[in-house]
C-alpha cells in the first residue's frame, strides 16, 4: 500500500473519531418505558418515600418536561402511538388487544409502519426488551414489525417470579429471545435490566435503537424479599410492594445507563423516560398527586407522566422544560437524529423536539395535544384544557393555576369554550372506530362506533 493512501485511511479515521468526540455522528438512542407507574412516584416529580437515584441522576443530568403526556390513559394504545408518531385512533387501535396468537385482528394494524422498521433503513440496529403488548399473532411480533433482536414477552402483562410457563396464559408465557424460549432463573425486572446492558455493550460502535419497555410496576407486585424488606416502613402493603417494584425496576434502568457510561457511548446516545400512563393508585398502589385522576382517565392523572430526554452531545443538562410535549414525539425526533426523512403518506402527529429543547425555538412544540377514551375527550392548548365527558359535559381548566383540575373556569370563559370545543369536535371526525374490540377494565362503549371512518 502506498504512503498516500496510507495517509487517507488515516485522515478517515481521525475525522470519523473526530466526528464522533463532537457528536457529530448518528447518536445511539434508547427508549425507556415504565408500566403503571404514578405521576408522583420518583424522586424527581417529589417522592419521598421510594428512592429512585438512577432516574434522578438522569432527570438532573437531562431534561425534565414537567409537562410530559402519553397519547392515551392506558397500555397498549399508547405503544400503538409510541411507535407510530400518529394518534392511535387513526388507525382504530384504541383498545387493549385480547391475548391471542391466533387471532389476526388484535394487534398493531399492518397498515402502519413503525418506528424500528425506518430505523433499521437508517443504518440502526434494533432490539426490543421486555412488554410488547401490540398483538401476540405471528404478523404482530416485534420480530415482524423491524426489530432486529427481540427479548421478553408478547402480552400485556407478566409474572415477576416463580413462574411456570404456560403458552396460553398471559401472565406465564414463556421468556423469549428471538422467538425462543429461554429459562429467566431471576426477578424479571433484574433480567430486562441485564439484557439492556449487555445490548448496549455488545453494540459499541454502531448505531443502535433499542426499545426497553418494563412491565415494572404494573401488577402483580411481586419484588423479591430483600427489596420488600427495604420497604418495610411502608405501612400499606399494597404500596410496600409497589415501591420495592419500582426500586428493582430504577436498579435496572441504572445497569443500563452504567453500560452506556462504562462503553463511552453516553455523550451520543438519546434517552427517553416516561411511563405509558398514569398510575392506577388503588390498584397498585402508585400516586398521581397532585393530578386529578388515574390511570384510564383523560384527566391529568391519565394522561401526564414523569418524562425526562438526555442527549448530552446537543441538550442541555439539569433543566426543565416547561411546555408540553408528548410521547409521539419519539418517532419524529428519532427520525431526525437519524437523519432519516420524515415520511409524508400519512398524517403524523409527531414533533422533532430537539430544535425546542436545545433552545433554537422557543414557542411551542404542539398547537394542542388531544386524548380519547371512549366517551371522553380532551384538549390542551396552551395553559387551557378542556375536558369533554359527554356532548354537553364539558369542564375547562387552567392548568399553571389548577394542576389538579379541581376548578371549572368555563363560566367564565364561554369563547374559550366554544373554539376549543370546536378544535376537539373537529380533531374527533379524524379520527375512526376501533379496529378490534379489544380486552380490557377500562374501556367503556364508544360512541363513535357507528360514525364512516376516514382515511389519514
Amino acid at each position: 500500500m502506498d504512503s498516500p493512501r496510507y495517509l487517507l485511511l488515516a485522515v478517515s479515521f481521525l475525522a470519523a473519531v473526530s466526528a464522533r468526540a463532537e457528536g457529530q455522528a448518528k447518536p445511539n438512542i434508547l427508549l425507556i418505558v415504565s408500566d403503571d407507574q404514578g405521576y408522583a412516584d420518583v424522586g424527581f416529580q417529589g417522592c419521598k418515600d421510594i428512592p429512585t437515584p438512577h432516574l434522578d441522576r438522569l432527570a438532573r443530568e437531562g431534561l425534565h418536561c414537567t409537562s410530559g403526556y402519553v397519547s392515551h390513559p392506558f397500555c397498549s394504545p399508547t405503544r400503538a402511538g409510541l411507535m407510530t408518531g400518529r394518534y392511535q385512533h387513526r388507525f382504530g387501535h384504541q383498545n387493549n388487544p385480547f391475548y391471542n396468537p391466533n387471532d389476526h385482528k388484535e394487534g398493531l394494524p399492518l397498515s402502519e409502519k413503525l418506528l424500528p422498521e425506518f430505523l433499521g433503513k437508517a443504518g440502526y440496529r434494533t432490539g426490543w426488551i421486555g412488554k410488547w403488548h401490540l398483538g401476540a399473532a405471528p404478523e404482530f411480533r416485534p420480530e415482524n414489525r423491524g426489530f432486529a433482536e427481540t427479548y421478553g414477552f408478547i402480552g400485556g402483562g407478566h409474572k415477576f417470579l416463580n413462574w411456570k410457563e404456560n403458552v396460553k396464559s398471559e401472565y406465564t408465557v414463556p421468556i423469549e429471545r428471538n422467538g425462543k424460549p429461554e429459562a429467566v432463573t431471576e426477578h424479571l425486572t433484574t433480567a430486562l435490566g441485564k439484557e439492556a446492558a449487555d445490548f448496549v455493550k455488545r453494540h459499541r460502535g454502531e448505531p443502535w435503537f433499542l426499545y426497553l419497555a418494563f412491565n415494572a410496576p404494573h401488577q402483580p407486585n411481586e419484588p423479591t424479599e430483600e427489596r420488600l424488606e427495604r420497604f418495610a416502613s411502608i405501612e400499606n402493603r399494597t404500596r410496600r410492594a409497589y415501591a420495592a417494584q419500582v426500586s428493582l425496576m430504577d436498579d435496572a434502568i441504572g445497569e443500563a445507563l452504567e453500560a452506556l457510561r462504562a462503553s463511552d457511548q453516553e455523550k451520543d446516545t438519546l434517552v427517553f423516560f416516561f411511563s405509558d400512563n398514569g398510575g392506577p393508585i388503588t390498584k397498585n398502589g402508585s400516586s398521581n398527586d397532585p393530578l386529578r385522576g388515574a390511570k384510564g382517565d383523560v384527566y391529568e392523572g391519565g394522561v401526564r407522566v414523569p418524562f425526562v430526554v438526555k442527549w448530552p452531545a446537543k441538550l442541555p443538562s439539569g433543566q426543565t422544560y416547561d411546555l408540553p410535549v408528548s410521547s409521539l414525539d419519539v418517532f419524529a425526533t428519532s427520525l431526525a437524529v437519524a437523519g432519516a426523512e420524515m415520511p409524508t403518506d400519512r398524517k403524523y402527529d409527531s414533533v422533532n423536539l430537539i430544535p425546542y429543547l436545545s433552545g433554537e425555538k422557543k414557542e411551542a412544540p404542539h398547537d394542542a395535544l388531544f386524548w380519547r377514551r371512549g366517551p371522553s375527550l380532551a384538549v390542551r392548548e396552551g395553559d387551557s384544557k378542556l375536558v369533554r365527558q359527554g356532548p354537553n359535559q364539558r369542564a375547562l381548566y387552567h392548568l399553571p393555576s389548577d394542576l389538579g383540575e379541581k376548578t371549572d373556569i368555563k363560566a367564565d370563559h364561554s369563547d374559550l369554550v366554544t373554539r376549543l370545543a370546536a378544535e376537539l369536535e373537529a380533531w374527533d371526525g379524524e379520527m375512526i372506530p376501533p379496529a378490534f374490540p379489544g380486552a380490557t377494565a377500562y374501556e367503556k362503549p364508544n360512541p363513535n362506533l357507528k360514525k364512516k371512518p376516514t382515511r389519514q
